[in-house]
């Protein structure tokens, strides 16, 4: 039921994996010199929930040559990604003066990334890469300083790690857990509205996992804070990391024991009941009060899809 050819059903954006992450690397410093000062290395330069792109006759080119970035103005501190064909893959940030600087040149731009991987402008099989660097690069930018003692902290092996020189506290990349849930009740399931989205859109309600909760328990809660709805028989589709700014979308499905659905505004703007056919003309965006459902790069739109496809 997907309508995307780039995100075939049960593989949505940022899923793949064609780069050899190499950690045994991360802590050799003068292997990352080496690699770093190679012809061969490339980088993909983010900034904030954008990416740097080139401009050509044939097209959008994310991957960049060291070189290119440090041009563009990327900062110095490089990320080591992986190795692709054997060549280091880095991932970099660039600050807002430098992106500005690049703003209306007709070579170089700098795109949201999600609107990039929705329009096909960057190769699907990119995009798992890409969010390895931007959760990184974000990470960085935001935790500069020590949570222990407040100094200020160093970037160590590849950028996976930062130090702290004054209480020798070491610092790791977090990921943060997110269920997301389809919801059914016989041949209908439960869809919400955030304001945020684009006007006419409906999506899987999610929710990040609280401390010391299992996933099950996380996804009967969210669903019981946002939309009243009590469900039971939880079980597990499918992951998708989203780098916004660093999530692992836990996909689930349950079975909802209750219908009345009674709104938490705080969390939604409206959440409702829809049958398949809905569902089916959402997905093929010609539902005929105007209703879309999430775009083939989510795995919202997998869970819908794939349920429409077994109840077929």
């Amino acid at each position: 039921m997907t309508t995307n050819a780039s995100f075939p059903l049960g593989q949505p954006g940022f899923v793949s994996h064609p780069i050899d992450r190499a950690a045994h690397i991360r802590t050799d410093s003068d292997k990352l010199f080496a690699l770093e000062g190679h012809r061969d290395a490339r980088a993909y330069v983010v900034h904030r929930d954008s990416l740097l792109v080139k401009q050509g006759p044939d097209g959008t080119r994310a991957l960049v040559t060291l070189d290119e970035a440090r041009k563009f103005g990327a900062n110095p501190g490089t990320i080591f990604l992986g190795l692709k064909d054997g060549a280091a893959v880095f991932g970099m940030g660039i600050s807002a003066a430098a992106a500005e600087d690049l703003l209306g040149r007709q070579d170089v731009m700098i795109e949201n990334l999600r609107a990039l991987a929705a329009q096909g402008k960057v190769p699907a099989h990119e995009l798992s890469t890409i969010a390895m660097a931007k959760s990184l690069v974000s990470w960085h930018q935001r935790h500069g300083f020590c949570a222990n003692c407040g100094a200020r902290t160093s970037m160590s092996q590849g950028g996976w790690r930062r130090d702290c020189p004054s209480c020798k506290t070491e610092h790791f990349p977090r990921t943060d857990p997110v269920v997301i849930m389809l919801v059914t009740s016989g041949d209908k399931c439960l869809l919400g509205r955030q304001s945020q989205f684009p006007a006419g859109m409906w999506s899987c309600l999610a929710g990040f996992v609280e401390a010391a909760e299992t996933i099950e328990d996380a996804v009967r809660r969210e669903i019981l804070e946002e939309s009243n709805i009590q469900c039971t028989d939880v079980s597990y589709y499918m992951t998708q990391p989203w780098p916004y700014p660093s999530s692992l979308m836990i996909g689930c499905t349950a079975r909802a024991t209750s219908t009345d659905i009674i709104v938490d505004r705080n969390e939604l703007e409206d959440a409702r009941w829809f049958d398949r056919a809905d569902v089916v003309a959402m997905l093929r965006r010609d539902h005929p009060d105007g209703h879309t459902g999430p775009h083939p790069v989510a795995i919202a739109h997998h869970l819908l899809a794939q349920w429409v496809q077994d109840t077929a």
